[in-house]
């Protein structure tokens, strides 16, 4: 009976920790936004396929249950290979794929980039899917949480970053 209780708490405790991300894609992140009664708030990873640093925000970053539980009870979650060749339209423009160099892009990745076409990038939108900022780089847990926060949790509209951030002090 004690076995049966410890394997009943160890696989309770594993699917509390096991927070799963679901991702979407843009269009369904889109209709989303356009369906729900109370939409969320946009989340895009831009990523491309031979991108290191990406994968480890992956694994180290978004598979942290609590970046997991937060991200998705906050946002609409979007991965967007940076390289992708599908066409995506968005207010009434098509984005499409444009080969360049060896690798070439995606025009709605150099869009939500701001042109600035660095791996890894988040992007937070709004609930009209508005802008909220492009943010590059590797981020660990802590300092990625604090940025979902600001953008999640509306501080953005009542503080700007370094005083939210405690820069400069």
């Amino acid at each position: 009976m004690r076995t049966i209780l410890f394997a009943l708490s160890f696989i309770f405790a594993l699917s509390i920790t096991a927070q799963e991300v679901t991702w979407l894609s843009w269009n369904e992140a889109y209709e989303l936004s356009q369906t729900d009664k109370n939409p969320k708030k946009v989340f895009v990873d831009v990523y491309t396929d031979w991108c290191g640093w990406c994968k480890k925000m992956d694994k180290d970053t978004f598979q942290n249950p609590e970046v997991a539980a937060y991200m998705q009870a906050n946002y609409y979650m979007v991965k967007l290979d940076a390289e992708g060749k599908e066409d995506i339209t968005y207010n009434g423009k098509t984005f499409k794929f444009v080969p360049s160099g060896r690798r070439g892009y995606h025009e709605f990745a150099a869009a939500l980039l701001q042109g600035k076409m660095s791996y890894p990038t988040v992007v937070f939108l709004d609930e009209n899917l508005g802008m909220l900022s492009p943010v590059p780089g590797y981020q660990k847990v802590e300092p990625f949480m604090q940025i979902a926060r600001y953008f999640g949790e509306n501080i953005y509209k009542e503080k700007d970053w370094k005083t939210y951030a405690g820069i400069g002090k």
